[in-house]
């Protein structure tokens, strides 16, 4: 048995070319397929694909990938059905919850985000204060979606003897 590596995430947007802009301008992330548009065609791979994954009831959709620096893929997706309202903040429901970016300036990227009409969700927390120097925030992007923000990797945070200050 092997740990599985993390390819990629979907999130879905109300305006992907917001999106983009924000996750290129603000997180820094590589545009590595500009938005476009997928429609519903049964004689063409992609189309296929998305008829199985989202069944028969859409036409198109917007598309476009992004990727951090580590190549992990962001997939952004937007209907013309999309309502342009922020998803309902519920961590005690099934599914997806947040995920979570590092970046060892934590406050600098809080400021960048709020700037760019995101929100901080509490102050930024110390996950062992006077022993180890692990920060860590939630935030939200400009559509609502939450996501943490770490200042050190996750094995890092969460492995004994990891720092000895």
């Amino acid at each position: 048995m092997h740990p599985r590596s993390f390819s990629h995430i979907g999130i879905t947007v109300p305006n992907l070319h917001q999106a983009v802009e924000f996750y290129h301008d603000v997180m820094g992330w590589y545009v590595i397929m500009p938005p476009s548009t997928v429609k519903k065609e049964s004689d063409t791979a992609i189309g296929q694909m998305c008829i199985d994954v989202f069944g028969d009831d859409w036409e198109t959709f917007e598309i476009a990938h992004l990727s951090t620096s580590d190549g992990i893929g962001i997939e952004l997706f937007s209907f013309p059905q999309t309502e342009d309202r922020k998803p309902e903040f519920n961590p005690f429901a099934t599914g997806l919850f947040h995920f979570c970016v590092q970046d060892p300036d934590i406050e600098a990227l809080v400021e960048k985000i709020v700037a760019h009409g995101g929100k901080q969700r509490m102050p930024i927390r110390e996950y062992y204060p006077g022993e180890k120097p692990y920060k860590m925030v939630y935030v939200e992007d400009p559509f609502g979606v939450v996501f943490e923000i770490y200042t050190h990797s996750y094995e890092l945070t969460y492995s004994s003897g990891a720092y000895q200050g």
